[in-house]
């Protein structure tokens, strides 16, 4: 395989990470991380220090988090996303997260091997988020052969 796929979700918490009312969510960070980890086509995943991404800056706003990893494939990633615990977290993101106004989420193709940076992930989100999907920066919408990010949608 020549190409893996990345991806970048970020998202403005309601509360700073110290809030009780986000505990739940911070505590969840190590199993859904460490679920990512031993999935199927993993790759690589962005993390700090503290074993997660939640102190890395990339949007001068303290309370926007970054979330960015490599996939050996989008079937590999679409299965953790939607048919982990992740998805279970992802069911209660209104507890913890604002409705952002513009696209948080975007995916892109990178050569295997290569690690991509923020820089560069914010700038494919910019990229849909001025252009919408195209092969450059794409969601779920623009890969015909993913169908689970829709019937979670109508969940």
């Amino acid at each position: 395989m020549t190409q893996h796929l990345a991806e970048l979700n970020i998202a403005r918490l309601r509360y700073p990470l110290e809030d009780p009312r986000v505990a739940a969510f911070v505590k969840a960070l190590d199993l859904v991380n460490g679920i990512a980890e031993r999935s199927e086509g993993f790759v690589w995943r962005l993390k700090g220090e503290s074993g997660n991404a939640t102190a890395i800056d990339g949007f001068d706003d303290p309370l926007v988090i970054v979330n960015m990893s490599v996939w050996r494939d989008v079937a590999s990633f679409e299965n953790f996303v939607w048919k982990t615990v992740h998805r279970q977290f992802y069911a209660r993101r209104a507890e913890w997260f604002e409705i952002m106004e513009k696209q948080h989420f975007v995916m892109w193709h990178v050569a295997a091997g290569e690690i991509p940076t923020v820089a560069e992930a914010k700038g494919r989100l910019d990229e849909l988020n001025k252009h919408g999907n195209s092969d450059r920066a794409f969601g779920w919408s623009h890969l015909p052969e993913v169908k689970l990010w829709q019937q979670a949608r109508c969940a």
